[in-house]
This record gives structure tokens, C-alpha cells and sequence, in this order.
């Protein structure tokens, strides 16, 4: 198993629509990835570990699939259009990372 994380970095200028991201992108990337995406969760930040402090990151992503090859032949044909829709929740560029899934437990 492995995972997608796209994560949006906070900022003084940084907007993000977490309604639009939950209701609306999430969901086109689950229909456009089909079968190669086994689930996925959201992360909404909402603090720092020190007391008061900000989040690091507005949101995140987690896209899980069962291989490397599986998440690029389900995102690959619908990079751009997903991409695209950045506009519509964010002016974050998020930052991404493909991890292996070493273990989970309930």
C-alpha cells in the first residue's frame, strides 16, 4: 500500500475552502481515479504543538493506493483537469510526497 499526501502550506496570505475541498475535489478525484484509489482522508490544520501556534499546513490530503503504478495510472489522465481545480479552493502550490505504508492499526 501506498499513499498520496498533498499538503497545503498556511500562510498570512493563504486562503483555502475547506467546504469546497471536501465536497467537491475530493470526491472528483475519487470518481476520476476509480478502483485505483482504495480510499482517502482530509486533514483539516488546526494548530501548532507550542500553545497559540498556527498550523503548519491548512490541509491535507491522503490518497491511498496499492502500488505506485496504480496511483499513476489512476490520476495520470486527469492530472491536468484536477490541477485545474486548484483555483477553485486555494492559492497554496501544495507540496506532495508518495509514501510507502509501513503499518496501520485501528
Amino acid at each position: 500500500m501506498i499513499k498520496l499526501s498533498v499538503m497545503y502550506p498556511a500562510g498570512p496570505d493563504a486562503v483555502f475552502d475547506h467546504a469546497y475541498y471536501r465536497d467537491v475535489h475530493m470526491p472528483l478525484l475519487k470518481q476520476r481515479m476509480g478502483a485505483s484509489c482504495r480510499r482517502y482522508s482530509i486533514d483539516q490544520g488546526m494548530a501548532g504543538v507550542t500553545p497559540g501556534s498556527a498550523p503548519a499546513f491548512l490541509a491535507m490530503c491522503h490518497v491511498y493506493c496499492d502500488s505506485v503504478e496504480a496511483l499513476m495510472a489512476g490520476i495520470g489522465p486527469h492530472a491536468a483537469e484536477l490541477a485545474a481545480d486548484l483555483a477553485n479552493f486555494t492559492n497554496v502550490t501544495p507540496v506532495q510526497q508518495i509514501s510507502a505504508v509501513v503499518t496501520e492499526e485501528a
